[in-house]
């Protein structure tokens, strides 16, 4: 799932470490998260998008997979 939370973050002026803190999920969950590496919780997804001031639309945008 791609997201925008670095943007947004840093916008905000908030660490990875204290966005972390705010979401009560380690560091390298944030990390994982907005490398692509990891795919939050739909809880944790609405987490960050609170902490962040936006919605979790604005954050996550899913991959769509088509099929023929």
């Amino acid at each position: 799932m791609e997201n925008k939370i670095k943007q947004y973050r840093e916008k905000k002026g908030l660490s990875q470490g204290k966005l972390a803190d705010l979401c009560q999920v380690s560091r390298q969950t944030i990390n994982a998260i907005e490398n692509n590496k990891y795919d939050p919780s739909l809880q944790l997804a609405f987490d960050i998008a609170f902490h962040l001031h936006t919605s979790v639309e604005e954050v996550f945008k899913p991959q769509r997979r088509f099929e023929n």
